[in-house]
């Protein structure tokens, strides 16, 4: 009787999905760090710069300034999680809405461990502001991340509505 491998090609295509978002991610980073001083500002439009930050602390800096022991904090948090991810997607290839969105998370916790290994802190890149207001910059890893948690969001949603009796769902 054939062996049923664990990497299945199903869950082969949420690695990949993943892997081309850290891909991405680190190209952009590159380039953007061989082109920019840190803090200078590229303006694209009335609401859109790209500029050169790092962060050593999580989303909206939060712990930036806790003395450096964040950095060990969530980068093992970041391995952590991307270990968890990868065993889910073997074991539940068939989640589709719920394993893009687990990619998309891996995928860009992945490309944020790099930059903390590699520079200390997470390069960000990406500066939207209205009105003189900014949003906190962020990267394409953040962008996967956050996109990816919406889109889990929704597939627990989808997935509870489902199992609820009487509810029909699309």
């Amino acid at each position: 009787m054939p062996r049923k491998s664990f990497l299945n090609m199903r869950s082969r295509y949420w690695f990949l999905l993943a892997s081309s978002l850290v891909l991405i991610d680190q190209a952009a980073k590159l380039a953007i760090r061989g082109h920019f001083a840190v803090g200078e500002r590229l303006p694209l439009s009335g609401f859109f710069n790209l500029t050169l930050l790092y962060n050593p602390g999580a989303a909206f800096s939060f712990l930036a300034d806790a003395g450096g022991w964040q950095k060990g904090v969530f980068t093992f948090l970041g391995f952590g999680v991307s270990v968890w991810i990868a065993i889910m997607l073997c074991r539940h290839p068939e989640k589709t809405l719920q394993n893009h969105a687990l990619a998309l998370v891996m995928g860009g916790a992945i490309g944020n461990v790099i930059d903390r290994i590699a520079y200390g802190a997470v390069v960000d890149f990406l500066d939207f502001h209205v009105s003189g207001w900014h949003w906190p910059a962020f990267n394409i890893a953040d962008a996967g991340i956050t996109a990816g948690a919406i889109l889990l969001f929704i597939a627990t949603a989808q997935e509870q509505r489902a199992e609820k009796p009487g509810i029909e769902t699309r």
